[in-house]
This record gives structure tokens, C-alpha cells and sequence, in this order.
């Protein structure tokens, strides 16, 4: 059995990897104290142990999944990319440059001294700034190079080596900094800071942000108004003007009319209120008679996900928004930017880019949805008109080079694909009509085609992996911890005495240059609020970019040094 399957596995070799995604996808997930491998680096193991047994995978098909995978990574991060070069946005972009130079020199300086190869001071930088996506880049411009195969080979094999030694600690290590350390050196109590700079954009002690500004467990409820009621003769904009809630309907004689904020209230009418419980129940029922209309509450009320293009609503916050004409009847869920929520509080800013999670009924969603950008309900379909010929377009761009002096520069194609994802990301937050990737799409095509690539290269690299481990083991994990703790110690202080950030979102912006979401998941468990996530987006959108092309930029400093 055992024989039949290796011999299966030489002959079909693309099974080999789906066997190693099959285990990294199992393994990765499963956490020791609050910490797990992740599934790249899973993947990557379990593609080594399969390479032992002298499997190797040839052809484009890594190159090809690697395009998909930055293609994607550009168009996630495009909008933030962008919007960064208004308000706030140039000082966390001078911020990011620096911290992301450190990134990139500290791992070359330490490659330097301990005399590394080409091949292993890649993996120490990808692996020490856990950026998967630069070993691609690296990899493309070291064949470029005019090397031997057989030297081209050897340092793409030693690739791999140097992220897994490095990787762990990389991940590890920069939560514990931002999280535990970093609070200790400056001397900030984070539940505190966080707890004041809620009260500072409008929040509430004591009360969950996504609740502060009335925007969960929405109802509607039915009320008869009484000839006499003070509120006979308003309009519906009138009667409670202080409150968020809505008059969706109103059930008058036989009739039922579909309300708006002109519609004048009479006696005898039964009104269907929209708004969050706590607001109906303590505001409204004491005033008004509830009253069972299952007719007048039967209309459909709809959760929808609204990606926001509209410059007029860039840098706007949730109170503005709320007080728009627009927002009538909409209540907000839940904020999404670069796949990670942020909370939902009367001053936190909306972004180009961002996801607003919208509750209520079709017609006021449609109103918003149009004003906000456009409504990304769920769908099949992807343009893949846009997604292979923007892929196409970029690789060509990339693919050119020039010289300097005797060093041949070019972005690859895999820096071309990522370019190509930034423009059209951007392109489609100005003309929404073509480029559509649902968020499903996006999220398979950045976890698939990276975690091919990872398995092909763990594969191809494994024969060697275990010769080269005992070679530099236990020295490159000193210099990947060295590497990672440097940039990440200089940018706290950096970003609290320099930049002069508030501490409530210093160490998220920290964890969004080195675009570690673990990082990010442990300040915001030690500070006890999601607020830390205000200060990610942006340095995120740069972290990505730089720290995947830096790629290019080590192996140049390596090869001319």
C-alpha cells in the first residue's frame, strides 16, 4: 500500500500537493496556549516531509499560482492603499516607510554578520516579517539573476529553510512585544487608554462598542397613536428627533402606507417603529399602546453588506453618517476593513474600501447602498475578464527591465500583479461596473494560490531541508529573533515620542505595518476593546505592498554588498 502510494505520488505529483494542503489546512488552525503554525508554515512542513521522499513538481504551475495569490493581495489592500494620501494617512505612510525600512535592514544586517547565503537571508526576512509573498518575489529575481541553475536552485532551495526556522517566532514574538511588552516599556495601562479614547470618539464605559451608537438587536414594534397623543399632526421626523428610530409603516383605516420622514402622524393610526430594543423599550412603549399588526410588521428587513466607494463619505465618521438623509431606517452592524472589524462608535472614520454591514428593509437599503458605493450581496459570479487580463497586463509591466550599472531591476511579473491589483482595486471604488470579486473569491484566491505556491516550494526544497536546518538551525533562530524584535521595538517608540500616536492605537498601527493579524487579535484581547483595530487599516495597505517587493530588495542588497 505504502509502495503503490509513493509510486502514485512520483507518477501524479500534483497530488502531492493537495496531500500537503490537506494537512497544513488541519494542522495550521490548532493552537498551543493561544498560539498555532498558521497554515502556510503548516503547509510548508508537511510539503517538506513529502519532498523527502524525492518528489518534485516542475512547469509554471508555482509562478501561476503565486500572479493569483498577489493579484489578490493587491486588490484587497488597493482602496486603503490610496486613501492614505489624504487627512491622517501621510503621517502613518512616513511612519510605515520607516518602520519598513528597519524590517528590511535589520534582517540584511544580521544576514551580513552571520554570513549568510543569498537563499537563507531570504527566508530570514520573509520568516522574521512572517511576509510569505516575498520569498515568490525574491524567488523570481534571483532567476533572473544570470546564475547557474544549479546556484539558483541551491538558493532557492535554502528559502524555505531560513522562513520555517524563523516564522514562528516572527508570528509569536511580535504579538508578544506589541501586546504584552511594549504596554510594560511605555509605561500604559491599555484597558485604560482604550477605555478613555472610547469615551473620547463617543463611546461608553462599560457598554459593548458595537452597541454605543444603537446598532444592534434591531426590532420593529407596532404602536397605536391615541387622538390625543402629542404626537398627532407632526411629521415622522418630528416625533422623536433625538432618537434613532424610524416610522417604516403606517397602518391607517385599511390602508398601509410605506412611511418617510414627511408623513404627517393622525389619530387612530398604527405605526411600525424600527430601532434598537433598548431605545423602543425604554423611549417608546411608556408613551405609545403596543399592538399585535403581524400585516403591518410582514415586510422584509435585509442584512447586506455595503462596499463603500463614494469619495463624498471618505474620512466621514459613523455620526455624520448617521445623520444623513441617506441613513434613514439603516442601522449599522459591523464595520469590515482589510478583513478585520473595527468598532462601531460615533466618531470611528469610514474609508474607501471599508464594508458596512447594513440592517434594514429593502427600500432604505437600496437608498443607502446607492448613495454609500454598492451593495455586495451575495454572488457566483467573478469577472474574470478583468481578474486574468489585469493579471496578463501587469506581468507584461513587470516583466520589463532596465539596468543600473551592471544590476538588472525590473518589478517581475509577480510585482506586476500586484501593481495590476492595486490600479483596478482602486479603478472599481471609482466605476464599480466591472472588476467584481466577491469577498468568497478574493479569500480563495489569496489562501489557495499562496498555499500552492508554499507546497510546491516545501516539495522541491525537500531533500535538502533537514541537511540545511543542521547546518544553521539554532543560529538563524537567534538572528530571526533579533530580526523581528528590533523593527518591532524601535517602531513603539517611534510611533508613541515621534509620530506622537495615542496609545490606544499605537500598537495597532505597529501590527498593521507588519500586517500580523495575530499580533493585532492579542492587543485587542489585552486591551480588552476592539479599538486598537482603528489604527491597522492603513499601515496594513502599505505593510503588504513594501514588505512583498522588499523581497526584490534583499536579494539586490545581498548580491552587491
Amino acid at each position: 500500500m505504502w509502495n503503490w502510494l509513493l509510486d502514485t505520488l512520483h507518477s501524479y505529483p500534483e497530488l502531492s500537493i493537495f496531500l500537503a494542503l490537506a494537512f497544513g489546512f488541519w494542522l495550521g488552525p490548532k493552537k498551543i496556549a493561544g498560539f498555532g503554525l498558521g497554515s502556510v508554515t503548516a503547509t510548508l512542513l508537511f510539503a517538506v516531509i513529502i519532498g523527502q521522499f524525492g518528489i518534485t513538481i516542475t512547469g509554471p504551475i508555482k509562478s501561476t499560482f503565486f500572479l493569483m495569490f498577489l493579484f489578490a493581495v493587491g486588490y484587497g489592500v488597493g482602496p486603503q492603499f490610496f486613501a492614505g494620501l489624504s487627512k491622517d494617512g501621510p503621517r502613518q505612510i512616513a511612519f510605515s516607510v520607516l518602520v519598513l525600512a528597519l524590517c528590511l535592514l535589520v534582517p540584511f544586517a544580521c544576514a551580513k554578520f552571520a554570513n549568510l547565503d543569498l537563499g537563507y537571508a531570504v527566508g530570514l526576512y520573509a520568516g522574521s516579517q512572517t511576509i510569505s509573498s516575498a520569498i515568490g518575489v525574491a524567488t523570481d529575481q534571483i532567476n533572473h539573476m544570470g546564475l547557474t541553475p544549479e546556484q539558483a536552485k541551491s538558493y532557492a532551495d535554502s528559502i524555505p529553510i531560513g522562513y520555517a526556522v524563523t516564522y514562528i517566532f516572527g508570528t509569536i514574538g511580535s504579538a508578544i512585544i506589541l501586546a504584552q511588552l511594549g504596554p510594560k516599556l511605555l509605561g500604559i495601562d491599555l484597558v485604560k487608554v482604550c477605555a478613555d479614547y472610547e469615551k473620547e470618539i463617543g463611546g461608553d464605559l462599560g457598554q459593548d462598542a458595537g452597541q454605543l451608537a444603537a446598532y444592534r438587536q434591531i426590532e420593529v414594534r407596532t404602536f397605536k397613536v391615541s387622538s390625543n397623543s402629542r404626537v398627532v399632526g407632526k411629521k415622522a421626523r418630528d416625533i422623536a428627533p433625538n432618537l434613532r428610530v424610524f416610522i417604516e409603516r403606517v397602518r391607517r383605516g385599511d390602508a398601509i402606507i410605506e412611511a418617510d420622514g414627511d408623513t404627517v402622524i393622525l389619530g387612530g393610526d398604527v405605526l411600525a417603529i424600527s430601532g434598537h430594543r433598548s431605545v423602543l423599550v425604554e423611549q417608546i412603549e411608556p408613551h405609545a399602546t403596543e399592538v399585535d399588526d403581524k400585516e403591518l410588521l410582514n415586510a422584509p428587513v435585509n442584512k447586506v453588506d455595503v462596499y463603500i466607494t463614494n469619495k463624498a463619505f471618505n474620512n466621514k465618521t459613523i455620526k455624520e453618517l448617521a445623520d444623513s438623509p441617506q441613513a434613514r431606517g439603516i442601522y449599522l452592524s459591523k464595520i469590515t476593513r482589510h478583513m478585520v472589524e473595527i468598532p462601531i462608535l460615533p466618531n470611528t472614520e469610514i474609508l474607501r474600501g471599508d464594508i458596512l454591514t447594513l440592517i434594514g428593509s429593502e427600500r432604505h437599503i437600496a437608498v443607502a447602498a446607492k448613495a454609500l458605493g454598492y451593495a455586495d450581496r451575495p454572488v457566483q459570479d467573478t469577472d474574470l475578464v478583468t481578474v486574468a487580463g489585469g493579471i496578463f497586463i501587469g506581468g507584461l509591466i513587470g516583466a520589463l527591465s532596465i539596468k543600473l550599472g551592471s544590476i538588472p531591476l525590473s518589478l517581475s511579473t509577480s510585482g506586476g500583479a500586484l501593481l495590476a491589483g492595486l490600479l483596478l482595486s482602486y479603478g472599481r471604488t471609482v466605476h464599480p461596473t466591472f472588476g467584481r470579486i466577491p469577498a468568497p473569491a478574493l479569500a480563495l484566491m489569496n489562501t489557495l494560490g499562496l498555499n500552492v505556491f508554499i507546497a510546491i516550494v516545501g516539495i522541491n526544497a525537500g531533500p535538502g531541508f533537514v541537511a540545511g536546518l543542521q547546518h544553521v538551525g539554532i543560529s538563524l533562530f537567534v538572528w530571526g529573533i533579533i530580526s523581528t524584535s528590533v523593527p518591532m521595538l524601535v517602531a513603539i517608540y517611534l510611533g508613541h515620542y515621534v509620530f506622537k500616536f495615542h496609545p490606544a492605537i499605537l500598537f495597532g498601527v505597529c501590527a498593521g505595518v507588519r500586517t500580523t493579524t495575530a499580533a493585532l487579535g492579542m492587543i485587542q484581547e489585552t486591551a480588552k476593546s476592539k479599538v486598537p483595530a482603528l489604527g491597522y487599516g492603513m499601515p496594513y495597505a502599505i505593510g503588504n505592498t513594501l514588505l512583498t517587493i522588499f523581497g526584490l530588495l534583499i536579494v539586490l542588497l545581498m548580491s552587491h554588498s
